[in-house]
């Protein structure tokens, strides 16, 4: 079968509801991202704090407390956690939700851009929050590649032929990687948008491009 992504040049698109116009200097269909700096970075970089703004991003706005039963923690893990993610600029209050004293929270940008060169920042604390951020992203795509084997029985066969597990071995300078990556993302921002059907469902996409070392 065929291969396949918080943010990748590299960067982690996680996931996207694309509203209204592209902003200034973006594609139509091109989610709008948050880059980050090496502030923003160490604001993120925690495993919970990079699932609850991913399932912001992908099911809209939600309450601590809804998070929390999601999620298996407590409202007040996940409310401290939120209250994190806003001071870093990842969430806001979502308004118009909810009619009680709770507080709803929203996504504030639809994907995360990530600049490999954090991993080898001087600061200790920049490139470790560096390290923790990609192996969580690479953890919840091993998480969701499993719980699509898992679950391979249950989904209905013609789904099987638009469904890619693949891996491939190019030789590449580090130019014609960087184009590859950017091609592949290209590619991916065009579905973006597409009318729906009956039979539309979410589809997750993971790019994986990883350079091997200088011997190889």
């Amino acid at each position: 079968m065929p291969d396949s992504r918080p943010d990748s040049r590299p960067d982690s698109r996680p996931e996207s509801h694309p509203e209204g116009a592209p902003a200034a200097g973006r594609a139509p269909g091109e989610p709008t991202l948050r880059m980050l700096d090496a502030r923003a970075l160490r604001g993120l970089a925690h495993p919970l704090r990079m699932r609850l703004l991913a399932a912001l991003r992908r099911e809209g706005p939600a309450t601590a407390s809804q998070l929390a039963e999601r999620f298996g923690e407590s409202s007040g893990s996940t409310s401290y956690h939120l209250r994190q993610l806003a001071a870093h600029g990842f969430v806001e209050d979502a308004p118009g939700h909810g009619k009680g004293r709770e507080r709803w929270w929203q996504a504030v940008h639809e994907g995360t851009g990530f600049d490999g060169s954090l991993i080898h920042d001087a600061d200790p604390a920049t490139s470790g929050a560096a390290a923790v951020f990609l192996q969580t992203v690479a953890a919840n795509h091993a998480q969701e590649v499993s719980a699509w084997i898992s679950e391979a029985q249950e989904r209905p066969g013609r789904w099987e032929r638009g469904a890619d597990l693949s891996d491939f071995t190019l030789r590449l300078t580090p130019g014609q990687s960087e184009e590859l990556v950017g091609r592949l993302h290209d590619l991916v921002n065009t579905y973006r948008g597409l009318p729906e059907t009956e039979d539309t469902r979410t589809v997750r996409v993971h790019t994986h491009v990883l350079p091997g070392p200088a011997s190889e």
